[in-house]
C-alpha cells in the first residue's frame, strides 16, 4: 500500500451520488485533511432513486448533483464530476470504460477508489448491479486502459496521454483487506450523507446510529478497540 505522502491526487469513482459518502466519506476527509486531491466521478445522476412521486425523473437527477456536491464540499472536496449514464441500467462495455480511462488521464490520480465488482452474499446492499458495473470497468480503466497509448486512440487525440494510476482501493466487497480509522471524522462523514436529503431524509432519526453500529464493527473486525469506527476496502497494487 502506498503511504499518504506519495498520494498527491486522487479519483473516485462510483455509480450514484451518495455511493462515495455511504461507502468512503470518512476516508476521503482524513485525505483531504492531509492535502490531497481529490476527485469524484459519479457515472449516473441517481435518477432512479428518491422517494416521492410527485419530483419527476429530470428533477430527481438535478437534486442528487445538488446533494452529491454539497455532500463533497463537507469533506473537503470540490472537483465533482457526472457522466450521465442511466441510473440503474449500467452495463459493461467500452464505452464506459473510455468515459473512466478519460478522466483517469485528465486526473492523472496516484490512487483509485471504485466500488468492488464481486458480489457481497453478506452485505447485500453495496453489490447493487451499478456499483459491480463500474467497479468492473473502472478497474479494465486502470488496467489497461488508461496507460496504453493506444487504448482508445482517440483520447490521445484529445491531448490525454497515458497515465499510470498505481492503486485501487474497492470498497462493499467481500473481502476486505485494509481498513481506516475515521473516528475522527465521522462528524464529517455523517454530514455528507445528511446533504443526500432526498436519500436518506426518511431516516434521519436512526441514521448516525446504523452507521455507528455498522463502521463500529468494521473498527472491531480491525482490532482497533472500542469506540473506534472504521470503513473497509480491499487494496490493489496496480503499478
Amino acid at each position: 500500500m502506498l503511504e499518504l505522502s506519495e498520494i498527491s491526487r486522487v479519483l473516485a469513482v462510483l455509480a450514484h451520488p451518495d455511493d462515495v459518502d455511504f461507502g468512503s466519506a470518512g476516508t476521503i476527509s482524513s485525505w483531504t485533511a492531509a492535502g490531497v486531491q481529490v476527485t469524484y466521478l459519479i457515472v449516473t445522476d441517481g435518477d432512479a432513486g428518491g422517494f416521492d412521486d410527485r419530483v419527476t425523473r429530470a428533477e430527481m437527477a438535478e437534486l442528487r448533483r445538488k446533494e452529491q456536491r454539497a455532500a463533497a464540499e463537507a469533506v473537503g472536496v470540490t472537483d465533482v464530476r457526472f457522466l450521465g449514464y442511466p441510473d440503474g441500467r449500467l452495463e459493461p462495455g467500452f464505452d464506459l470504460r473510455r468515459d473512466i480511462a478519460r478522466v483517469i488521464r485528465q486526473v492523472r490520480p496516484d490512487r483509485v477508489l471504485t466500488h468492488s465488482p464481486e458480489r457481497n452474499h453478506q452485505r447485500i446492499a453495496p453489490s447493487h448491479p451499478d456499483h459491480r458495473v463500474v467497479g468492473g470497468a473502472t478497474l479494465d480503466a486502470v488496467y489497461p486502459d488508461a496507460r496504453n497509448p493506444y487504448a482508445f486512440p482517440e483520447l490521445r487525440g484529445e491531448g490525454l496521454e497515458a497515465w499510470v494510476a498505481r492503486e485501487v482501493w474497492m470498497s462493499g466487497g467481500p473481502t476486505p483487506d485494509h481498513y481506516v480509522d475515521i473516528t475522527d471524522h465521522f462528524d464529517r462523514k455523517l454530514a455528507a450523507l445528511k446533504a443526500h436529503a432526498t436519500q436518506t431524509a426518511h431516516m434521519q432519526d436512526g441514521l448516525e446510529a446504523m452507521l455507528r453500529g455498522w463502521l463500529g464493527a468494521n473498527a472491531a473486525a480491525a482490532g482497533f478497540g472500542e469506540g473506534r469506527l472504521a470503513e473497509s476496502y480491499q487494496i490493489v497494487n496496480t503499478a
